[in-house]
């Protein structure tokens, strides 16, 4: 049996059944913005590799930084052990961060710091003398990790569904509708305010992903709402999350989502182009007044603690990947992502296929009436040399923030061919996502 054929055999692969596998191919190496496979083929990371590869492929200020740490020490408990990359993240990310929100806790996924967030603003409100709120408010069409919380919190018609029976139930507001550079439409916040105000006693945060709803909608929306959620949470008591897993660290161009609007929240997740994709690690941060209320609340200690919290290579790692994202205007290189693929990619909205084209900085997406065939898809992939996943019934790219324009416009043309290219002959399910 060749490695190939075990794979398909016995390993599963993410959202892919054991059945009927997906194809898969088998990579060697990678580097830059490319990905090499086992027969000496190359192929463009159209999507850094689920949006967290933003420096490219094995960088090599990242790989040297891990390299370094893994000759001193690889892993040590954070319970009870503190050691200096932990550290030194820890400032940089609170100076990277917007104002005010420098109390960090570490996770080892961007689902986990979901979780950390969501139980931060539950406990912060039992120390409050509220254990009853023990809800939070979400947005239909958001999506933020797939262990148990954060299916409960990401959108209740989407991929989850099969688990609704597992799920705490929490409250929804519709999703955003007014796009993102169109008129403000104030209606847009109306059941995000109906919900607080029937139900605000009971919600202890409104969680949200700022600008940019990435694996449910890939939709972006007026930055306006973001403007209202933070007063109408405020009027209510309630706290406010921002995800910013996907769409932070310059994905939609500015380094946070929330700077679009001007907004602060009280607690915010990061992960992904963290580590630049290097090695997997997140962190919740979190306001002074959210930390001291949990701290001087019953229990005082706040009630969470990963096995692999702050682990030494993965801090020291994202310690490199912020060098990066501060040594570098990748707020231009994600003007520059936009540019091009504005320019090459809005004429598809003539195509029979499409129904709509949205880009906003380091995110394209062109969205189908229906998917086109896997075997159009895995001749698209091939042809252009270009690996693209698609979802649901989107073809998107999030590149690296190194790839060069040559490069985007290798992957917009592998866009356009896949869009082109007529639905398959299966029907699309809408509830199946990435």
């Amino acid at each position: 049996m060749t490695p190939l054929e075990y794979d398909q055999n016995f390993i599963w692969h993410p959202y892919a059944s054991l059945k009927n596998p997906p194809p898969v191919r088998l990579a060697k190496s990678a580097s830059g913005a490319e990905i090499e496979l086992s027969d000496g083929r190359r192929l463009i990371d159209a999507v850094s590799s689920w949006w967290c590869a933003a420096h490219g492929h094995n960088h090599p200020a990242i790989v040297e930084a891990i390299r370094r740490q893994s000759e001193k020490m690889c892993h040590v408990m954070f319970g009870g052990f503190t050691h200096d990359p932990a550290i030194t993240l820890a400032e940089r990310l609170a100076a990277f961060a917007p104002p005010g929100l420098d109390r960090v806790f570490f996770a080892d996924s961007g689902s986990i710091s979901v979780e950390v967030a969501a139980k931060m603003a539950i406990q912060y409100h039992s120390a409050l003398g509220h254990p009853e709120r023990n809800k939070l408010l979400a947005l239909k069409g958001g999506y933020h990790g797939d262990t148990s919380l954060c299916m409960a919190l990401s959108d209740p018609d989407g991929m989850h569904t099969l688990f609704k029976g597992l799920m705490t139930r929490h409250f929804f507001a519709e999703k955003p509708s007014c796009p993102f550079g169109a008129e403000w439409r104030p209606a847009d916040k109306s059941s995000l305010e109906n919900i607080l105000d029937a139900h605000g006693d009971e919600i202890a945060a409104v969680i949200c992903e700022p600008v940019f709803q990435a694996a449910n909608a890939m939709n972006f929306y007026h930055p306006a709402y973001l403007r209202e959620m933070r007063r109408l949470a405020d009027a209510a008591g309630a706290l406010v999350i921002f995800d910013e897993i996907a769409a932070g660290l310059h994905r939609t161009g500015p380094r946070w989502a929330q700077q679009h609007a001007g907004v602060i929240p009280d607690i915010m997740t990061v992960g992904k182009a963290l580590t630049g994709g290097h090695l997997t690690l997140a962190a919740a941060l979190a306001s002074a007044k959210v930390a001291e209320t949990i701290s001087n609340g019953h229990p005082s200690a706040f009630m969470h603690g990963p096995t692999f919290m702050a682990n030494p290579l993965a801090c020291a790692a994202a310690c490199a990947s912020l060098d990066l994202f501060a040594a570098t205007d990748y707020s231009a290189h994600a003007a520059r992502i936009e540019k091009t693929f504005a320019s090459r990619l809005s004429r598809l909205k003539v195509l029979p296929n499409v129904l709509d084209v949205r880009i906003l900085g380091a995110v394209a997406v062109v969205e189908t009436r229906g998917l086109p065939s896997q075997a159009d898809i895995s001749r698209v992939i091939d042809e252009h040399g270009v690996w693209l996943r698609p979802f649901c019934n989107f073809i998107y790219s999030m590149p690296p923030f190194i790839s060069n324009n040559a490069t985007l416009g290798r992957i917009a043309d592998a866009m356009a061919d896949l869009a082109s290219c007529p639905p398959g002959a299966a029907p699309i399910d809408p509830d199946f996502h990435e």
